[in-house]
């Protein structure tokens, strides 16, 4: 059976994806005190809010053992709070504060100005083109994420 050309195409895709992040991750950051790594860890926990750190680990394929570290320190810094779950109390949940949302949009912002950067120079029409095919794609995803959740 011959392989539908959509998912080569997602191959590809993905490869330059990564390659385009990797450059993005060249760029130096103006977030300075903190490595990259807690920085995706807090931009984690933005957008997925609060999470046990078995979550986060899972999302960001780490070893929890190596997470727990790096949280004793983003928390004495005053980026991130644990609190134990009342209900269980087994379970712990870690959530951005007030520094660590600020330090969190920053560094985002960073990022989403490096990648704009990459793409100024689209015409309107490829700008236009590429934001109709990346929403598209990205509600199929959606729909497939969703289904295999």
């Amino acid at each position: 059976m011959a392989q539908k050309e959509y998912i080569s195409l997602i191959e590809e895709n993905g490869m330059i994806l990564e390659r385009l992040l990797s450059s993005v991750q060249q760029y130096p950051s103006q977030t300075v005190g903190y490595s990259r790594q807690q920085l995706i860890i807090l931009c984690d926990l933005l957008i997925s809010g609060k999470s046990k750190l078995k979550e986060i680990a899972h999302r960001q394929c780490m070893p929890t053992p190596n997470l727990c570290i790096m949280f004793r320190k983003l928390e004495s810094e005053g980026l991130i709070a644990r609190t134990v779950d009342e209900q269980d109390r087994r379970n712990t949940w870690y959530s951005l504060t007030a520094k660590g949302q600020k330090i969190t949009n920053q560094f985002k912002q960073e990022v989403l100005n490096t990648i704009e950067s990459f793409f100024s120079g689209l015409t309107a029409t490829e700008e236009k083109k590429l934001t109709e095919c990346i929403t598209f794609m990205n509600k199929i995803l959606k729909n497939v994420e969703n289904k295999n959740a």
